[in-house]
């Protein structure tokens, strides 16, 4: 009995001692795991957090490119609205001029159609006729300045009406 016992303890010692070396072994396979799996969180951090720059980066760079954009736009709006001012203003002083200049030859009486009021041109089947929607004025379409929805004013109600387009 005492030699059986002593191989019983000899063979659970022993089984004891592969235990242990397997459960170092599997220690040791969880240490190397995450450590690969922290090398790993590290890699994809990183590159989640350069791809996270550059579309900041190419955001900004779209957005800067947008404001330049712009800001050229409203620079050619703003050329364009100084322009359409100085053609009005060339317009109206050619206008002038001509006012005291008579034809040469009478025009024909006009069809009930009434004359411009601006540059007393005749409104014929060709000249269209619009109204003032502010002095209800009747100008030829040379005369008008088409405000939009709003409709076509004379020259002169327009100027009164928008001075800072001067």
């Amino acid at each position: 009995l005492p030699q059986r016992l002593a191989a019983l303890a000899a063979a659970a010692r022993e089984e004891t001692r592969q235990s242990r070396q397997q459960l170092q072994a599997q220690r040791q396979e969880v240490a190397q795991l995450q450590e690969q799996l922290g090398r790993l969180a590290r890699q994809d951090g990183e590159r989640w957090a350069s791809a996270l720059q550059r579309a900041q980066r190419e955001a900004l760079e779209r957005e800067a490119m947008r404001g330049a954009e712009q800001a050229r736009q409203q620079e050619l709006i703003r050329d364009m609205k100084g322009r359409l001012l100085e053609l009005l203003r060339e317009k109206d002083a050619l206008w002038q001029k001509t006012e005291g200049i008579d034809t040469q030859m009478p025009s024909p009486a006009p069809r009930n159609a009434g004359l411009c009021t601006r540059c007393r041109k005749d409104f014929r089947l060709l000249s269209r006729r619009y109204n003032c929607r502010l002095c209800q004025g009747k100008v030829c379409h040379a005369c008008s300045v088409d405000t939009g929805k709003q409709g076509r004013c004379c020259l002169l109600c327009y100027q009164q009406s928008h001075p800072q387009a001067m």
